[in-house]
């Protein structure tokens, strides 16, 4: 009963609530609600006239875990990946309960399908690329991910940085997949096991791609792997990273930077047309017909190489 009525308590903040923390003495003022999990709830709340995002739980050892989990992605990684952890500490309600928080920094943005929408699949790629640099070094320090899917997304800007937010579903490898959503998770799919291995993070990976490329997500019907496979047929913006998607689904990556440097690949491929001999006369006029539209393909393809350019730089100078 005293669990109830705890979990309640932490679900049901009013705004302007002051968490005060007991070790630090830290002041939060509560704003609103963000979101709610497994095993706790994070508050979008003020500090000295700065916005930050405050994780309150029930569960010690959880929340410990979690706070471990942003550590580790500063370490590894600096402040790239998850949020940045400023505060651990226990906040004492008015009712003498002791409760755990930690608190990050505030991640503004726009979700993934928002930002992509009228953009090309290049954006998509690029973004991409930054996901799985995170993924392969998280992995590298014996991490999975775990529940990544587009609800813990944000594309922040300017330049545009894709910002995961939720560090809940983070397992170490080896051990089973605490927190997962269905229609991410490879199980679900019949894919794969729920073992914490980085396979099972690019399988959910492939399913953010299929989301935000297809017509967002869908049913796994009475035969999830064929269901699969006509969605990703119906997908034709995904048309180009059909390869990569494949690879995955066939367990051939062991990590996230093994397929990054295939998408690498990928996206650097130009096909070059195949000569044909022809009379002067046709090429003069195939000339004189095809003149808007290869003028159109080098638009396109410049456009695409300077976003390409574009993120090298942005990578090697501000990364």
């Amino acid at each position: 009963m005293q669990v109830n009525h705890t979990k309640k308590l932490v679900s049901n903040l009013k705004r302007a609530t002051v968490i005060r923390g007991k070790w630090n003495g830290t002041k939060y003022h509560v704003i609103h609600k963000l979101g709610e999990g497994a095993c706790g709830v994070v508050y979008l709340c003020e500090r000295n006239g700065i916005e930050t995002a405050l994780k309150l739980g029930t569960d010690s050892a959880r929340i410990t875990t979690e706070v471990n989990v942003l550590k580790s992605f500063q370490r590894v990684q600096g402040k790239r990946l998850g949020p940045s952890l400023l505060d651990v500490d226990d906040w004492v309600t008015p009712g003498g309960i002791t409760l755990p928080f930690y608190v990050m920094e505030y991640v503004k943005g726009q979700e993934l399908a928002t930002f992509l929408h009228g953009k090309g699949s290049e954006w998509l790629g690029v973004l991409l690329l930054q996901l799985l640099m995170d993924l392969g070094n998280l992995h590298e320090s014996g991490w999975v991910f775990g529940d990544l899917k587009t609800d813990n997304l944000l594309v922040t800007s300017p330049p545009p940085r894709l910002r995961l937010i939720d560090v809940g579903g983070t397992t170490q490898i080896g051990r089973a997949i605490k927190e997962y959503t269905e229609f991410y998770d490879r199980g679900y799919w019949l894919k794969g096991s729920r073992k914490a291995e980085p396979s099972y993070d690019l399988f959910a990976v492939t399913m953010i791609m299929l989301e935000v490329g297809g017509r967002g997500r869908f049913e796994r019907g009475s035969d999830p792997r064929q269901t699969l496979e006509r969605k990703l047929q119906q997908a034709t913006a995904l048309k180009p990273f059909t390869p990569l998607i494949n690879n995955v689904w066939a367990g051939n990556y062991q990590n996230g930077l093994e397929m990054r440097e295939d998408l690498v690949n990928l996206l650097q491929r130009r096909p070059e047309p195949k000569k044909r001999n022809m009379p002067v006369s046709t090429r003069t006029s195939r000339r004189k017909k095809t003149k808007k539209t290869s003028f159109a393909t080098f638009e396109i393809g410049a456009i695409f190489v300077s976003v390409i350019i574009f993120y090298l730089i942005y990578m090697l100078f501000f990364l």
